[in-house]
């Protein structure tokens, strides 16, 4: 498999499931599509949860006629949309290849804990002996829960390669319960998502402007903007003197963390701006301040999907 870009882009909002507004459709989402393959964006992570299968349809009909080796899919298996019988995790897994028309995936993961064990000794059967054998990772794991899963997928000749969780300057708690130390040492590649805490963090919003209404993180998002613009001026600070913008400060800060952010794109700008985070390398010192800041706010960030790491 070809080396991984710095940066992921994640299909979630193409799903259309309400978390982000709005009204997203091909035509307007093929313009971002393009980009992204033209700066060398080609890693795309989506699920059938994601609207339950537009998401994988959309970014399908886009990717239709290219070069298999051109792009890499990163899909999932849900637990909670899985159908009851025995060969659930067979049937899911073949229904995403017929919905993306595609004969592998590159990375594919267990969304969720929920009966996790179970899924991942059922994963490792669908894989093992196979050709073709995609990245495997587990996403929402604790450490504990992340070994297991590792140990699982070695008893059938297999490993974890990946794992997925949601990790930014307001939540760091896969870093203080061990998860990216664990991660670095046994050579899996962590996927950090929400590294905008979807766009609380891009300084598009504000006290004055908050996040439209009518949306789950307008809910969740703007009651804190208070606190949040803090962090979100000293984010300026660094930007100002990097010369690029707000947005591109947590990613790069993402990417000196040791981890692979997953940007969600519903416009050419913000593929734009993942391409120029790419080339940015925050010091340590510059690190060290925005942590401190950060963690001066006392946010609870952990969402309802998700549970803190420890």
């Amino acid at each position: 498999m070809k080396n991984l870009p710095k940066i992921a882009l994640g299909a979630w909002a193409w799903g259309n499931d309400g978390t982000f507004g709005g009204d997203l459709n091909a035509e307007t989402l093929k313009p971002i599509f393009d980009c992204a393959m033209k700066n060398g964006l080609n890693l795309w992570d989506t699920a059938y949860a994601y609207g339950m299968g537009t998401s994988e349809k959309v970014l399908a009909g886009f990717l239709k006629g290219l070069p298999r080796e051109d792009y890499l899919v990163s899909d999932k298996f849900t637990p909670q949309c899985a159908n009851g019988k025995p060969t659930a995790m067979a049937n899911m897994i073949e229904m995403q290849l017929g919905l993306m028309e595609l004969d592998r995936f590159d990375i594919y993961w267990i969304h969720n804990v929920w009966n996790a064990p179970h899924w991942t000794e059922e994963l490792a059967k669908y894989f093992e002996g196979k050709e073709n054998v995609p990245l495997l990772g587990v996403s929402n794991h604790n450490l504990v829960e992340i070994k297991q899963a590792d140990e699982i997928l070695r008893a059938h000749g297999l490993k974890l390669s990946a794992v997925q969780s949601h990790y930014s300057l307001l939540n760091r708690s896969s870093e203080n319960s061990g998860i990216l130390d664990y991660c670095k040492e046994n050579g899996i590649t962590f996927f950090s998502y929400m590294v905008l805490e979807q766009g609380a963090l891009s300084g598009k919003y504000d006290t004055k402007h908050p996040m439209p209404e009518g949306s789950d993180r307008a809910a969740t998002y703007n009651p804190m903007l208070p606190q949040i613009e803090k962090l979100n001026a000293e984010l300026k600070t660094l930007a100002d003197r990097y010369g690029v913008e707000i947005a591109q400060i947590p990613v790069a800060w993402a990417i000196a963390k040791g981890t692979l952010p997953i940007i969600g794109v519903t416009k050419v700008k913000h593929v734009e701006d993942a391409a120029k985070a790419a080339a940015i390398t925050l010091t340590a010192d510059e690190i060290a301040h925005l942590e401190e800041v950060a963690d001066t706010l006392g946010l609870n960030m952990i969402r309802f999907w998700e549970k803190e790491m420890k």
